[in-house]
């Protein structure tokens, strides 16, 4: 299993996206990604969804509170992005490449996440279900981004790297982690 630590970029430095910081570990072994986010900072500031009684796929997530990642084959232009909301909703969509042909991934039916969140942090562990979209002998790229909103209505935007004028997470050189 090859195991990579990772540190996510602010967008801008802004006093609301200097409140906090986000790292982890991603991991893969042949059927599966083992994604883990621990957000540290002024929790206080961060606006949390509430945990859902009934967490299910829904669209949007990325317009609140939301921990992402994308996943690509290294010679496709074709691509997933995940959505884990802290409500425990989640989403996947396919693209047949760049922010074209969108459409939720039915490969999946659930996807179950833990969220825990503590007075100065919050911690985010799931193991994603890989080989229901791609072979195990396949290497694929990862991104890895968050999207934090605050109580005022501030948004940060964190990722590995960013390219562009804009937050953009499809961006593929931004897919620098390789499994």
């Amino acid at each position: 299993m090859c195991l990579v630590d990772f540190f996510l970029q602010p967008f801008q430095h802004d006093a609301f996206s200097l409140l906090f910081k986000i790292s982890g570990s991603i991991a893969r072994n042949s059927t599966k990604l083992h994604l883990c986010y621990e957000l540290r900072g002024s929790m206080t500031e961060l606006l949390v969804p509430t945990l859902s009684t009934a967490p299910s796929r829904r669209n949007g997530l990325w317009q609140n509170t939301c921990f992402e990642f994308f996943v690509a084959t290294k010679d496709s232009l074709r691509y997933w992005e995940v959505n884990l909301s802290p409500s425990g909703d989640w989403n996947v969509y396919a693209f047949a490449g760049y922010r074209a042909g969108m459409h939720e991934e039915s490969a999946l039916i659930t996807l179950p996440f833990a969220f825990q969140e503590q007075a100065d942090c919050c911690c985010l562990d799931l193991d994603f279900p890989l080989a229901k979209l791609i072979s195990p002998e396949q290497p694929v790229a990862v991104a890895i981004s968050a999207v934090l909103q605050g109580k005022n209505g501030q948004q940060a935007f964190y990722a590995l790297s960013h390219s562009g004028k804009q937050p953009d997470f499809h961006q593929r050189e931004t897919f620098l982690i390789s499994l």
